[in-house]
């Protein structure tokens, strides 16, 4: 069952030209002042809109399965802010976390 996560942003253009530039992710501007934000199949909306009067927030990490964590990590950890570096995790996952120009903690693991 796929999964698409709304959060609320603070700025579209800034979110859109991260997500792009930085994590190179797919963007899609889509209904009622949204953007839409893909990698490897996982989704996430952001909008401007309040609709939870308070500040962008999200008390977990969200988690991405790509294909090549080695490949990517290369990519992007000079250009975002690296949470905890690649690394392979007891639990099995070899992985590492970023985070975005909104505050929110995204972390990306191997894919099987």
């Amino acid at each position: 069952m796929p999964l698409t996560i709304l959060l609320r942003c603070k700025d579209l253009d800034e979110t859109r030209t991260f997500y792009s530039s930085v994590l190179g992710f797919s963007i899609a501007d889509t209904a009622e002042e949204t953007l839409t934000v893909e990698k490897n199949g996982g989704k996430l909306i952001f909008t401007r809109q309040d609709l939870w009067n308070s500040d962008p927030a999200c008390s977990g990490t969200i988690y991405f399965t790509i294909p090549d964590t080695i490949e990517y990590y290369a990519m992007v950890k000079d250009r975002a802010k690296i949470s905890w570096p690649l690394r392979q995790m007891r639990y099995g996952s070899r992985e590492f976390g970023v985070n975005d120009c909104n505050g929110y903690s995204l972390a990306f693991q191997q894919g099987a």
